[in-house]
């Protein structure tokens, strides 16, 4: 029986539902901050998503529209026979299964109990790790015990050099090989980015002596086999150990593989185990929020968490989080403002050096965010709204919705530009909360600035109101395209011009050779500081004087108003049901949008009682289009004092991953739904946040929850908070 404390730490599948494949590949995905492996059987199961992706590795396709995040040969393969019939889920009589996956120690296991043709019956287990110690190590054991009569096991490892992105190549060159008695390897080149890879396993027999072959099996599906005669209760074990290497951290991959091959079989599978083991139990002990009384949000806290730890890079300070981690295919691997807004302030103060990495690579992007700038009729710098390897803009301009080859001119890389406010806002936070100088002082303030510049070269002046406006912009609600004067995204730029005013300043009295080298480098001036204080000063933020609240956009209350609560049940997006043109005159909104304000800028809205209002407006007019939506929700409403709702709200976002509430796991894990769950707990539940140059704690903890308890970075001193309900 397990034990509650065990409970919330496990993520089980019982018994196998091959309906619930995709989902299941998504949520047991294993990986380590440099890889990222969906949970596919080693076996192989029909209809499987395949899926092995290393950050970085991005390349663009003939005749596909946009560059990917490509998925590398698969070195998960093991087939079992027994008697030479070979194992599967779909064959043989399948008594028994069980999957977990255990986020404390960031171990996959599997077990089965199956019997083949002729009555053999075993029991087989299957265990799985991306070492967080050694980032290029992936580890497999393999476990078959006979019950209830005698028979040869034969085993085969290999690594399976086939795989595409869903039918798309990437691979020039791919060379499969073996080495020694019980090694094999896969190399590769990317066609056009010319990222070199090579993938090197050893399989061996753990405890019993067995036949060793090896052969290979094809030039790009090499494998090694063993053979072990079993007696009843008798079990042979197997470890498959791997070295993924590229020519993104080495100068010859190959090379790298075997060394790192080399020395993780002279540690072997316990060491490697439990040094895996010990390393997560050091960012558990920073980064894990205990809640007493609510398994279920115990559990799907920890789980966020988790999918969040295994996408952070933690040596690489040249890539970034997909919005779907490195889990799937979605989006193609690409990185959005899901990163710096919804999982880098998570990182921020639980594990700031893995939040400074991924701010690290916003600043040597910024040459692709001045290129696009640039290309736009701007200065200064506009981030991509997609982004890759090369920092460049990799929004796809079309995309084809139906049978029919319809195609829908994608706005949002050429207009939703508050995307280079969000990452300025991320780069404050974290300095406001570690106070690193150093990286402030080189770099972050950099960002702040040219994206400043950029902004002020955007907005337009109107004279004959003498006030600055925004128009054709995307906010974060994405079902009204090109609209005019964004109150979300005015009133950042607003916040982004005083903050980068007040940023100057500081440089040029901490840092004056610093500031004398933006200045010239960046063009920052006199003029233009005193501009910038101007579009403070009047920047247009639109306001509706009839309800007393913002209004979300220039004529947004005069859309056609929707009863929301009429179309039930429904999973479906409302833009998908009313049609891409026709949303654009409903009064409905895709995600947080004021509501991410109110979130953001909390202090922009003046009144307690103004709060309240733009909630009760736009909280009952949003769809909840996308994932990151729900745990802003709750994250408001629970500084507002609306626990219930705020406890619905993130019991929503908790569902979007571990029950599939959307429908589109398969695609890969939410990242901003995952690291939104921890803001809706620690910001909004606990009440955390900065103030007067310190952290203060608000909490409104939902009633049933008896304590809450976790740990915070501040200034480089670790705290601990624990609350308890009154």
């Amino acid at each position: 029986m397990t034990s509650l404390a065990e409970r919330t730490w496990q993520i089980d599948e019982a018994p196998f539902v091959p309906g619930k494949l995709a989902h299941t590949e998504t949520i047991f995905t294993v990986g380590n901050g440099y890889m990222g492996l969906r949970a596919t059987f080693e076996e192989g199961y029909p209809g499987e998503l395949v899926s092995t992706l290393v950050h970085g590795i991005y390349d663009h396709a003939a005749g596909e529209l946009v560059p990917e995040l490509v998925n590398l040969p698969n070195p998960l393969p093991i087939t079992i026979e027994v008697d030479g019939e070979v194992f599967r889920l779909d064959r043989g009589t399948l008594y028994g299964y069980r999957r977990t996956l255990n986020l404390k120690e960031a171990i996959l296991r599997r077990g089965v109990l199956w019997r083949n043709g002729n009555g053999a019956i075993v029991q087989i287990t299957f265990e799985r790790f991306a070492s967080l110690e050694l980032e290029h190590v992936l580890a497999q054991r393999v476990a078959v015990r006979a019950l209830n009569k005698p028979c040869t096991i034969t085993v085969t490892a290999s690594i399976d050099g086939t795989q595409t992105n869903e039918g798309v190549g990437h691979w020039t060159s791919l060379i499969g090989s073996s080495e020694g008695d019980h090694r094999i390897v896969v190399t590769g080149k990317t066609g056009q980015s010319a990222y070199g890879v090579a993938i090197m396993s050893s399989f061996m027999p753990h405890d019993l002596s067995a036949s060793v072959q090896t052969v290979t099996g094809g030039s790009l599906q090499p494998f090694v086999r063993c053979q072990v005669p079993l007696e009843p209760e008798q079990t042979a074990t197997f470890d498959k150990v791997t070295a993924i290497h590229s020519t993104r951290d080495a100068a010859d991959p190959l090379a790298a593989a075997r060394q790192t091959l080399d020395a993780a079989e002279a540690r072997g599978w316990d060491s490697l185990r439990t040094a895996h083991v010990a390393e997560w139990a050091r960012y558990w002990d920073d980064s894990d929020v205990e809640i007493e009384g609510d398994e279920v949000a115990q559990r799907a806290l920890r789980f966020t968490t988790y999918h969040v730890l295994i996408a952070a890079p933690r040596h690489d300070e040249h890539v970034s989080i997909g919005a779907k981690t490195l889990s799937g295919p979605g989006y193609k691997g690409h990185v959005f403002w899901d990163t710096e807004l919804f999982m880098v302030p998570l990182l921020t103060v639980t594990q700031p050096r893995l939040a400074r990495n991924l701010l690290m690579y916003r600043y040597h992007n910024l040459p692709g965010a001045r290129n696009k700038a640039r290309e736009a009729g701007y200065e200064g710098a506009l981030f991509p709204w997609e982004s890759t390897d090369t920092g460049e803009e990799t929004t796809p301009r079309w995309i084809e919705v139906k049978p029919s080859g319809e195609r829908i001119r994608v706005w949002t890389g050429d207009t939703e530009q508050h995307i280079s406010t969000d990452i300025a806002y991320a780069v404050m936070e974290y300095w406001r909360w570690t106070g690193d100088e150093t990286f402030f002082a080189n770099y972050g303030a950099e960002i702040v600035l040219d994206t400043a510049v950029f902004w002020g070269s955007r907005v337009e002046y109107k004279p004959e109101r003498d006030r600055y406006e925004l128009p054709m912009q995307i906010g974060p609600d994405e079902y009204h395209e090109n609209i005019d004067n964004s109150a979300f995204t005015n009133s950042m730029v607003r916040w982004h011009l005083r903050t980068a005013t007040e940023v100057w300043d500081w440089l040029r009295h901490a840092h004056p050779s610093v500031a004398s080298d933006l200045a010239m480098r960046l063009g920052i001036s006199d003029a233009r500081i005193a501009r910038w204080r101007d579009i403070v000063e009047k920047m247009y933020i639109p306001y509706n004087q009839e309800r007393g609240i913002l209004e979300q956009f220039d004529g947004f209350s005069k859309l056609q108003p929707i009863n929301l609560s009429l179309w039930q049940p429904r999973v479906t997006n409302m833009d998908a049901i009313l049609g891409h043109e026709a949303t654009q005159h409903v009064m409905v909104i895709k995600q947080a949008d004021i509501v991410m304000l109110m979130a953001l800028l909390g202090e922009e809205f003046g009144s307690q009682e103004e709060r309240l209002r733009n909630w009760n407006f736009y909280s009952r007019i949003v769809d909840h289009g996308s994932s990151l939506s729900p745990a802003m929700h709750a994250w408001v409403a629970a500084r507002l004092g609306l626990v219930r709702e705020a406890y619905d709200l993130f019991s929503f976002a908790a569902s979007i991953d571990l029950e599939d509430a959307k429908g589109n796991v398969r695609d890969g894990i939410h990242g901003a739904a995952a690291g939104g769950l921890w803001q809706a707990a620690v910001f909004g539940f606990a009440g955390l946040r900065l103030e007067n140059g310190s952290f203060v704690v608000q909490p409104n903890l939902p009633e049933h929850w008896c304590s809450m308890r976790f740990h915070i970075y501040f200034r480089g001193k670790r705290h601990t908070i624990r609350l308890t309900a009154e």
